[in-house]
């Protein structure tokens, strides 16, 4: 599963050239290492790549990138889990009650936890700090996209996700000292399923007005409503 990429699979997973994929890893577009006199590019790393790909996008870029996704794993969207399957009422908490980093991380998997969705909460928490202690998910819009470094299938029966909105802005690690107060947590069992489901909900939370809608309401079912409408406006 973890198996390196060549050039020649790389390309393919890619949808580009060979020549393009030797072309980006030689001018460190791409994170790769020569063995042998050939490239090698880690599994684990390109899905990194991806991650970071993005967090840099614009919706255009958002877009192109959920369909490479697709392609590489050969599902069309109808295919995929919606972000309003993943994320349920129960698993959505306004106001989520937490004033620290550290009670929004532990509040929010313990109470997925209670829905069954997430089978240890401890594990996750844990994994969610050493995430944002190697890079903050929190971004300059005020939401955080909070999800470990790799998925951990066993601790859950299915992808899902969870939200959860505070009353104020938290400090959490956001550029140039932003607060955050829109908590998305999530749960994937692959890095294939994980990375589409961060660039749908990248594409959603760039919509500024929508985002506003969000975080106006004041219950649990309401903002539902509002990611279930966001989701399908998105197609």
């Amino acid at each position: 599963m973890d198996e390196d990429f060549d050039v020649m699979s790389l390309a393919a997973y890619l949808h580009l050239t060979p020549e393009q994929i030797r072309k980006m890893a030689s001018r460190d577009r791409l994170p790769g290492r020569r063995v042998g006199g050939k490239w090698r590019f880690s599994r684990a790393e390109i899905h990194q790549w991806f991650e970071k790909k993005i967090g840099a996008s614009d919706e255009q870029g958002l877009t192109e990138v959920e369909r490479v996704l697709y392609r590489s794993s050969g599902d069309t969207a109808s295919e995929e889990p919606r972000i309003s399957e993943l994320l349920l009422p129960e698993t959505t908490y306004v106001p989520l009650m937490a004033r620290t980093k550290s009670s929004v991380i532990k509040n929010i998997c313990d109470l997925t936890s209670e829905t069954g969705r997430l089978w240890d909460p401890v594990k996750m928490a844990e994994a969610l700090i050493s995430r944002e202690e190697l890079h903050p998910t929190a971004l300059g819009n005020g939401v955080a996209l909070l999800h470990p470094r790799r998925p951990l299938p066993s601790i859950m029966g299915e992808p899902f996700l969870a939200l959860g909105i505070t009353t104020s802005g938290i400090p959490f690690g956001g550029p140039r000292g932003c607060l955050t107060d829109v908590f998305f947590l999530i749960g994937s069992t692959s890095e294939a399923v994980h990375l589409k489901v961060l660039a749908r909900l990248s594409r959603m939370i760039q919509q500024s007005d929508w985002l506003a809608e969000l975080r106006e309401t004041e219950s649990s079912a309401d903002a539902w409503q509002i990611i279930n409408d966001g989701d399908t406006s998105l197609d």
